[in-house]
Formats: C-alpha cells, sequence, structure tokens
C-alpha cells in the first residue's frame, strides 16, 4: 500500500470521528421571548448550527411576524409546535413581513440530538422546505435526530410549557392538538449580556447608595454627638429651660 493510498484512509477515519463527534449548542446572547396566557418562554440561538435559519427566525421575531401566532400542536411528552407565520396568525402579515415568511431555508442538518428544550424547524418532505413553523421539543425524539435543523433552546419557561402539556387535546391525524387556541400574545427580544451588565450595574449603584446613605448617617451622628458632648452641663441645662419655655429659635411655645 502506498504512501498515498494509507494517508488518504488516515484521512477518511479522522473526519469520521469528527463527524460522530456531536456538536453542542453555543447559545448567542440574543434572547426572545414568547409571551401567552399560560407564562413566557425565552429562547436562545446557536448561529454555530444552523446559521441561516437563526438569522431568518430572529428577523421573524424582530418583524414582529410572530405575534398572534400560535402553538396549533401539543403532544405531551414530544413536542409543542407553533405554526407558520403565513397562516398561522390572528392579523394579517404586513408586505415586509409576508416577504420573510414565505422564504424557506436550507436544511441546515447537524449532528446535534434532539433533546428537551431545543428548537427544531418544522419542515414539508422537501428538506430545504422549512419556513416559520418549529417545534420545542418536549422530551428526547432520537428518531428525529439528522433529518429537522435544530437550531436553538429553551433558556427559560419549563413552567410555562409544562402547563400547555396539561391542556385538554384531541387527535387529528398524524398531530395531537390543543382544543383551545394557544396565542403568542407578544414577542420580544433583547442581548442578555448587556442586560446582565444594566442588572450588575443598577446593584452596585443601589450598593453606593446605601454605603453613602450609611456613612452620611453614621457622620451626622458624630457631628450632633460632638455637639451635644462639646456644649457644658451648665448650658444644656439653659438650653433645656428655654426649650421649656418656648424661647428656641424666638417661637413661642404653643398654647395648650
Amino acid at each position: 500500500m502506498g504512501v498515498s493510498s494509507t494517508f488518504s484512509i488516515l484521512c477518511f477515519v479522522l473526519l469520521s470521528l469528527v463527524r460522530s463527534v456531536a456538536l453542542e449548542l453555543e447559545l448567542g446572547s440574543l434572547r426572545v421571548v414568547f409571551q401567552t396566557k399560560y407564562g413566557d418562554i425565552e429562547f436562545g440561538f446557536a448561529k454555530n448550527v444552523a446559521p441561516k435559519t437563526v438569522d431568518h427566525i430572529t428577523k421573524l421575531v424582530k418583524l414582529g411576524a410572530y405575534n398572534t401566532n400560535h402553538f396549533f400542536r401539543v403532544d405531551r411528552g414530544f413536542v409543542a409546535q407553533v405554526a407558520d407565520v403565513v397562516g398561522g396568525r390572528e392579523v394579517p402579515l404586513n408586505p415586509e413581513q409576508r416577504r420573510e415568511g414565505d422564504k424557506t431555508i436550507v436544511g441546515e442538518f447537524s449532528s446535534v440530538k434532539h433533546t428537551k428544550g431545543v428548537l427544531s424547524m418544522g419542515r414539508y418532505n422537501d428538506p430545504d422546505s422549512a419556513s416559520s413553523s418549529f417545534s420545542i421539543l418536549l422530551g428526547d425524539a432520537p428518531h428525529l435526530d439528522g433529518q429537522y435543523a435544530i437550531f436553538g433552546k429553551v433558556t427559560k419557561g419549563y413552567d410555562t410549557l409544562a402547563k400547555l402539556e396539561e391542556l385538554p387535546t384531541k387527535k387529528e391525524g398524524i398531530f395531537v392538538m390543543p382544543l383551545e387556541r394557544i396565542t403568542i400574545l407578544s414577542t420580544y427580544y433583547y442581548d442578555s449580556v448587556e442586560h446582565t451588565l444594566a442588572n450588575d450595574c443598577e446593584k452596585e449603584i443601589s450598593s453606593l447608595k446605601a454605603n453613602l446613605l450609611k456613612s452620611a448617617t453614621t457622620q451626622k451622628q458624630g457631628i450632633l454627638q460632638g455637639l451635644i458632648f462639646g456644649i457644658p452641663l451648665g448650658s444644656m441645662m439653659m438650653l433645656a429651660v428655654m426649650w421649656q419655655r418656648g424661647r428656641w429659635h424666638g417661637v413661642p411655645k404653643a398654647k395648650s
């Protein structure tokens, strides 16, 4: 066997090993919150795994396209699925929202596992047909691995998801659907790093204010004690008499 053949085999083995190692979601600092009457659900996104998908979904969020959309599917222990923004909202999309909502994204399939909390794009048989519908995994689903694009994970709101799982459902074909409409009342987004820094800064300012107030109070007490203890006893008695007679600062004593 030649050197080139041996090198090719080694490269193939190494490449296979690299591919066999599961990627890990590296969540960026952007956080998106979906608000429902049952509580909020917060997500983080992993551009290291599905950059095009993340850009598409976050753009839809920033355009407000998910507002008044809904969870059309809640299958206990499996998925809670958000409907496509085209046709899923109570309010019609504006032209800009519609243009983005009509787009489909290339299937960014990876070795990331479908475990509880991950976000996974919905699609039709065409691997590149994902648009704006996605599922939140309510449990592990290894049979989905490698077939659907994972692009993020729930960071807060598991208690809300648990409430959704308790709602009455009905079976329609392959889907388990809630009897009531679970509307996404509103959405918002923020930078978690900036938010954390702002909170830390606010705590530091509050702590500084408290320390300054404590220091100022201590100094006032010290000055007052110094004034009192620096006055001779006779003068103190005279001051007391003047106060009793209503002569302090020329203010007459109040009549009883």
